[in-house]
């Protein structure tokens, strides 16, 4: 899934679909593809905490929190993670400033540090 590092947002957040609260766990369902069911993956974790979120625009909303086992630049990370609706955004997955902390450095002026997916997985996606 590619994301997006966000310096400005402190907790990371997937776009998360089918989202049943069972109250000490969280069943969701993720795609990791722009308009497309493919590579689809069914999640249940527990949840980590509930916190409200406020956006950019300064729109407020309580989000569930999971910990997530994330792979970022070739590195495993277990990274707090908010489930929302990122449909509107053009990366579904934001790793914001708490899961960096964990040693990753920031070059403002660099893209895809962490290597692209291979061209065939780019391409697939590029219609999406």
């Amino acid at each position: 899934m590619k994301a997006k590092i966000d310096t400005g947002a402190r907790t990371s957040s997937v776009h998360a679909f089918d989202l049943v609260d069972l109250g000490d766990r969280v069943a969701f369902r993720l795609y990791p593809w722009q308009e497309s069911e493919d590579d689809a993956r069914d999640a249940e974790l527990p949840v980590h905490d509930r916190r409200v979120i406020r956006s950019s625009s300064g729109h407020e909303e309580e989000r569930i929190v999971v910990l997530l086992d994330v792979q970022l630049a070739g590195r495993s990370a277990t990274i707090e993670t908010t489930l929302t609706n990122r449909d509107s955004m053009g990366f579904r997955m934001l790793i914001g400033r708490e899961a960096l902390r964990q040693g990753f450095i920031i070059d403002p002026a660099a893209s895809f540090l962490g290597g692209r997916a291979p061209k065939a997985i780019r391409m697939a996606n590029r219609g999406r």
